[in-house]
């Protein structure tokens, strides 16, 4: 489990408009950690994306 709130510069792709509320397509392809700045590997990337609420959120952020 990634701890979500270490994780910052997140990008998200895969918004499709078409598809709210519930963007079920959308996903984090990139973040740093926030006290190293390393980019997260893409097992932790799987990780975070597992984390739903959470890319449901950085989804908002980048819709509004």
């Amino acid at each position: 489990m990634v701890d979500t709130k270490s994780v910052i510069d997140v990008e998200v792709n895969g918004i499709d408009e078409r598809d709210y509320p519930d963007y079920v397509d959308a996903f984090i392809a990139d973040a740093r950690w926030r006290d190293s700045g390393e980019h997260l590997t893409d097992h932790e990337l799987d990780e975070l994306n597992s984390e739903y609420d959470f890319v449901y959120d950085e989804v908002m952020k980048v819709l509004h």
